[in-house]
């Protein structure tokens, strides 16, 4: 059977690759005093709220199960809108909100109807690996620009004026950021829109994180900068959603019309059941709890970060939202694998994937190198996800102190 060439340019997911290898060591420390403990997937462990899943039921029982509109329910778009004001106080008109099945249906509609054959989009690396291969799929090219700590692991104005080239149509950002959780400063990013505007081309932000955010100076919506910026955003992170697949994009008053119909072709319509429980997230007892819940992500944050600095794996920038912890392993990489043979003589180097596999095999802890999230040496750094219950994470940490003693 032939391969189309789009199928053969999208990369191997290889955070699930080694979650695939993490189950396998799991099925035989299954029933042992040290099961695996997972700290590779960023998916939070709090699921949707009482008021949210009573929605839910209430809409199969009332026989609500039927299409919706393709730019999702009338009331959820208002919801979503009032949100912004209220939370973030941006005014965002319901009429420019598209929900769509996961903030990856809203990734691959605002590709599809922003970007042509051959056209280059500048993002970060470190990034996000499925960003990238949504931009691959409509047939343009991803443009990894080399992001350092001293940067926030973002890109800048000037390096984007650097990179821009024949091609480039634009940028594609995430803040915060998975792996690094963190985010661009709002200077930076007027700056980054400027340049991006003055050039033609179109500005993308991918803010599903930007509820768990835990610094006022990041607390803001990219969409406060301009009505021409394009939002990505999900109930999957803060909303704690994940398998409800349900996300929404902001768009331009322009692309409206475009959006939509590309959307009724791919996707009909976001499930409706979703859309009737997610109704039921910004009620003021549901948002109480997510506010309660960020919190306890903060807190992970806080005592896990130094953990991690004690052991010598160090975090060069402090995560300011999302729950992850880039972490610098090359230390930790040299004295683990010290007495190797196949290290020392040069034949091979041990980087976050030598590690990682080291620590499911020694210490059954599953966490997620570094390979997927670019080029830019990132080979070096390991991410952990803190989307764990403080006693599996203070386990965590025991167990990286023996394999690193």
């Amino acid at each position: 059977m032939r391969i189309s060439q789009r199928a053969q340019r999208i990369e191997p997911f290889y955070v699930m690759e080694m979650a695939k290898s993490a189950a396998a060591i799991a099925r035989d420390a299954a029933g042992t005093d040290r099961p695996m403990i997972y700290l590779n997937i960023g998916e939070p462990d709090f699921t949707a709220p009482p008021l949210v899943r009573e929605a839910a039921e209430r809409a199969i029982r009332d026989g609500r199960t039927q299409y919706t509109q393709a730019t999702g329910l009338p009331a959820l778009r208002e919801r979503i809108s009032d949100w912004y004001d209220q939370r973030f106080g941006v005014q965002v008109p319901a009429r420019r909100i598209v929900v769509t099945a996961g903030a990856s249906a809203a990734l691959q509609l605002a590709c599809l109807a922003l970007i042509d054959a051959g056209d280059e989009v500048l993002m970060p690396d470190p990034s996000y690996p499925c960003n990238r291969q949504f931009v691959s799929a409509a047939e343009g090219r991803a443009v990894l620009v080399p992001s350092t700590a001293a940067e926030r692991f973002q890109l800048s104005a000037d390096k984007v004026a650097e990179a821009w080239g024949a091609h480039t149509r634009g940028v594609l950002l995430a803040s915060p950021s998975n792996p690094t959780g963190t985010s661009i400063h709002p200077d930076e990013l007027r700056r980054i829109h400027a340049a991006v505007t003055e050039r033609g081309g179109i500005t993308l932000v991918d803010e599903i994180y930007l509820g768990l955010s835990y610094e006022e100076t990041y607390s803001h919506s990219a969409l406060g900068l301009s009505d021409q910026i394009i939002s990505i955003n999900s109930f999957s992170k803060y909303f704690n959603m994940t398998g409800w697949r349900l996300g929404w994009l902001v768009v331009p008053d322009a692309l409206v019309d475009v959006v939509e119909q590309i959307a009724q072709h791919l996707f009909i319509c976001p499930s409706t059941v979703s859309q009737y429980a997610a109704l039921a997230c910004f009620e003021a007892e549901s948002l109480a709890e997510y506010e309660r819940r960020r919190a306890e992500f903060r807190a992970r944050r806080d005592w896990f970060v130094p953990q991690l600095q004690a052991l010598g794996l160090q975090v060069p920038v402090t995560p300011d939202g999302a729950f992850y912890a880039w972490a610098d392993c090359g230390a930790a990489c040299d004295k683990l694998f010290a007495g190797r043979s196949e290290y020392n003589s040069g034949m091979q180097t041990a980087g976050s994937w030598e590690f990682a596999f080291e620590l499911m095999k020694r210490a059954h802890l599953a966490v997620t190198p570094g390979r997927d999230f670019g080029h830019a040496d990132t080979a070096r750094y390991i991410r952990f996800s803190t989307a764990n219950a403080m006693p599996q994470l203070e386990a965590a940490v025991a167990r990286l102190r023996e394999v690193l003693a």
